[in-house]
């Protein structure tokens, strides 16, 4: 990351059976090994079972799930005087939806049985609802910059 040069953020195309670029962004986040095909496959597999168990349009569920999970705030460690508080900042866009992608996957890759599509699926259901771990995660997050609001203050 360059000190004073802008970052050159490269254009993420849409993805092909939505059109969405998000989503796109999404399936990137899940490829392993360069396998986007794999990725693709089991994204869609997955947004399939969502409309299979919801009855609503899959890329609103996902787009809802994502809605839900992404932070708003965030702490940084920020050392004072030889001690480190944890300073609540707000979380700038990109990084927003970077981390409630990254939640998402996490989640639905931890949990138990089943193959990866029905998890990803459960964790997107669940999300879309306001529940589930990647909720709880978005919450923990807000609970803590929300507890260190007194070290505000220190932020840069």
């Amino acid at each position: 990351m360059p000190r004073r040069a802008r970052v050159v953020r490269r254009e993420v195309p849409p993805d092909p059976r939505y059109g969405s670029r998000t989503l796109q962004r999404f399936i990137n986040k899940v490829m392993y090994d360069g396998k986007k095909s794999l990725a693709e496959r089991l994204v869609y597999r997955a947004l399939d079972l969502v409309q299979e168990q919801t009855r609503r349009n899959p890329l609103d569920v996902f787009e809802l799930a994502l809605r839900n999970a992404t932070p708003v705030l965030e702490v940084k460690p920020r050392r004072v005087g030889g001690a480190t508080y944890q300073v609540p900042v707000e979380i700038k866009g990109d990084r927003r939806t970077s981390l409630a992608m990254r939640w998402l996957i996490q989640s639905a890759r931890a949990r138990a049985g089943k193959s990866f599509p029905e998890k990803l699926a459960a964790e997107l259901r669940d999300a879309a609802q306001g529940q589930g771990a990647t909720v709880k995660r978005r919450d923990d997050v807000h609970r803590m910059a929300e507890a260190n609001k007194a070290f505000a203050h220190y932020r840069w």
